[in-house]
């Protein structure tokens, strides 16, 4: 009797060993850059579809926009033994390598988005021997083409004067696309930036900042962005300040459904998209693939990923009716 009990107990430690394990084998991990982001919680929408589309289950961590939380999240969530697979977001796209090297050294699949890994912020293939993939957008091509658009609207204009509202100079690939942005339209007299200023992917930050500008600028002809969050602020700053914002060239990034509709309707021009739904189900379909030992795809660049091409204008809109934007903002 005592053997059997025992027989029992052993078989019913190993089945609740085996449903642990294959929880955790169905179970992924996806560190927002912030939780409270609208793009970061698009990216994590599409992270869950895809999931439950293949069996598996998802948590998302808050990095509430520090690259420490975030570094420490990650070698919590790895120490705990409970996740199969890591998806990542990052703060500090240099900085976090040596969380990815933990996580790759354990064994576990991991891949980053929006950005790579690494001090090269337009190289997608592993700048971390063995990430499983990065799903991002080259910041140079990209900040390349929305700059090109505005050269193309100064042509006829001598001064074309432009502002530049950046996310934040203290990241990275902000500060990349910025340099981007002035090395383009400085090759052209008679485009002048005459402010830059810091948005901080929120409107009430950008309306305080464009406000601030407008009060030493009065002759703005553009207003170029890396972030489609910034322009509803700098819509309302430029409207207080008497312009008529259709007359204006408008410029953000992301693709977000408030740019697409104001693009449809003449008020803004153009934005650079990211597709974060569809940047956030390419990556589960790697990390899974990685973990069922299926061929993963290690590069994939969003700028031709997406549902449209990267940059869109109302000429794009025109031709893909249906397209609704994959967040809010």
């Amino acid at each position: 009797m005592k053997h059997t009990v025992t027989l029992a107990l052993s078989l019913g430690a190993a089945l609740m060993l085996s449903t642990a394990a294959m929880a955790q084998g169905k179970k992924i991990a996806y560190f927002a850059a912030s939780s409270q982001n609208g793009f970061n919680q698009a990216t994590y929408e599409g992270v869950q579809a895809k999931a439950a589309e293949l069996g598996y289950e998802t948590e998302i961590f808050d990095g509430a926009f520090d690259a420490a939380v975030q570094y420490s999240q990650i070698e919590d969530v790895l120490a705990s033994g409970n996740f199969a697979g890591f998806i990542v977001a990052p703060n500090d796209s240099v900085g976090i390598a040596g969380a990815f090297e933990q996580v790759i050294a354990a064994g576990v699949p991991i891949a980053t988005v929006l950005f790579p890994v690494g001090p090269d912020l337009n190289t997608l293939e592993p700048q971390v021997p063995g990430i499983t993939a990065t799903v991002a957008s080259p910041p140079v091509p990209g900040a390349t083409v929305q700059a090109e658009a505005v050269v193309s609207f100064c042509a006829d204009k001598d001064p074309c004067n432009v502002v530049i509202v950046i996310g934040g100079k203290i990241f990275p690939f902000d500060n990349l696309r910025l340099e981007t942005y002035k090395t383009v339209l400085g090759a052209h007299a008679n485009i002048k930036i005459v402010a830059e200023g810091e948005g901080y992917y929120s409107p009430d930050t950008a309306l305080t900042t464009m406000t601030d500008i407008l009060q030493a600028q009065k002759d703005v002809h553009v207003v170029l962005s890396n972030a489609d969050q910034h322009l509803p602020g700098v819509e309302i700053a430029l409207e207080a300040a008497g312009y008529t914002v259709a007359d204006l060239y408008l410029s953000g990034g992301g693709a977000a459904a408030i740019a697409i509709d104001a693009i449809r309707e003449g008020r803004w021009d153009a934005t650079l998209a990211y597709f974060p739904v569809s940047m956030g189900s390419l990556a589960m379909e790697q990390i899974a693939n990685a973990i069922e030992g299926k061929p993963v795809t290690q590069a994939i660049n969003m700028d031709t990923a997406g549902p449209l091409q990267a940059m869109i204008d109302k000429s794009v809109l025109d031709a893909n009716p249906d397209f609704k934007g994959e967040w809010a903002q």
